[in-house]
């Protein structure tokens, strides 16, 4: 399955837990619900990763966690917020370049109100 095939699945979860569960709920419960959503459309799920990264030739075993991988291929760092801004994207964008994985996402955001 590619990155993209992966996206798609997971931009369908995310707007159907939305508009099932609504705002307002901490990124946790989003989370959790998120990865048993996306293990029942068969996919390999794992939460709260600690991915390692090197600096200056020393390897830190927790460099971060990252909130959901899918299929080892891609990152999702979930945000429960009104938008989400530069500060979250550039986040994610060195947590793939960490990685090496090719495509993840922090747009799966969950409106206050």
């Amino acid at each position: 399955m590619t990155e993209n095939e992966i996206g798609r699945i997971v931009v369908d979860a995310a707007i159907a837990i939305h508009r099932e569960l609504g705002p307002g709920l901490l990124e946790t419960v989003y989370e959790a619900i998120l990865a048993r959503e996306l293990m029942d459309c068969g996919l390999h799920v794992e939460r709260q990763v600690p991915v390692p990264i090197q600096f200056r030739g020393i390897r830190f075993e927790e460099g971060f966690r990252a909130d959901l991988i899918v299929e080892g291929k891609v990152i999702l760092e979930l945000k429960s917020v009104e938008t989400v801004n530069n500060a979250h994207k550039k986040q994610l964008l060195t947590y793939l370049k960490l990685t090496g994985m090719k495509l993840g996402s922090c747009s799966i955001s969950v409106p206050r109100s």
